[in-house]
């Protein structure tokens, strides 16, 4: 069933808006800390705390607009959901550093299982939007299982040797920057691989010098 009809910039603003204002509100309010029942709490803490909640109403928002939520969607929330709570139950902030080490690990965990099983689950996500032959999604999901496992590894060297500072100002810019450049980085992948209108394979074409097949 295909989405609702919904202004590309508000859908951007909904989607990008949570994790931009949680790099602005940390940027803000790091050296705060507030005393509630007898512990402090610092400005990472309590930022998560805001954020929880701002992602939910902000994907709950989205689905009442667009009339779907997706499995990405869904998962997104409740590892936010898990690892933030751990992170303001337990005042630590490690967990929700974990908590993108996590995603990230699962997702390339997922997809490899996939191809180890010949084949290509990106396709559930992204079906959809790349009408592309089951080979394609072989290539890309391979591809792109490399990416999130390059992610996750990166995300858990910088979180453990750099500061609370650095790792947000990566993980907000940094690593979705990288996914968009891995993604990017397919366009041939795409027009090779791409069914027609009428849903013909056209991966039949002749390769060309040093493609990826």
């Amino acid at each position: 069933m295909p989405d609702k009809p919904i202004n590309p910039w508000l859908r951007q603003a909904l989607e990008l808006g949570p994790p931009l204002l949680f790099f602005v509100a940390y940027m803000r309010f790091q050296d705060t800390s507030l005393t509630i029942g007898g512990r402090d709490y610092d400005g990472f803490i309590l930022v998560t705390a805001a954020f929880v909640p701002l992602l939910l109403i902000t994907i709950a928002i989205l689905w009442k607009l667009t009339g779907r939520i997706s499995r990405l969607q869904v998962f997104t929330a409740v590892m936010v959901v898990v690892f933030g709570g751990l992170t303001i139950w337990l005042n630590d902030e490690r967990f929700f550093k974990m908590k993108t080490t996590l995603v990230y690990g699962f997702f390339a965990v997922t997809l490899g299982i996939g191809l180890l099983r010949g084949q290509g689950w990106l396709k559930v996500l992204m079906g959809e939007m790349l009408p592309m032959s089951d080979h394609g999604w072989l290539i890309l999901s391979r591809r792109i299982a490399l990416a999130f496992g390059a992610m996750a590894v990166a995300n858990e060297v910088v979180w453990r040797t750099q500061t609370t500072e650095f790792w947000v100002t990566f993980e907000t810019f940094a690593l979705p920057a990288f996914l968009f450049l891995a993604f990017m980085a397919q366009s041939k992948l795409l027009e090779r691989e791409s069914l027609s209108a009428d849903g013909a394979d056209r991966s039949d074409a002749p390769d060309p010098p040093g493609g990826d097949r």
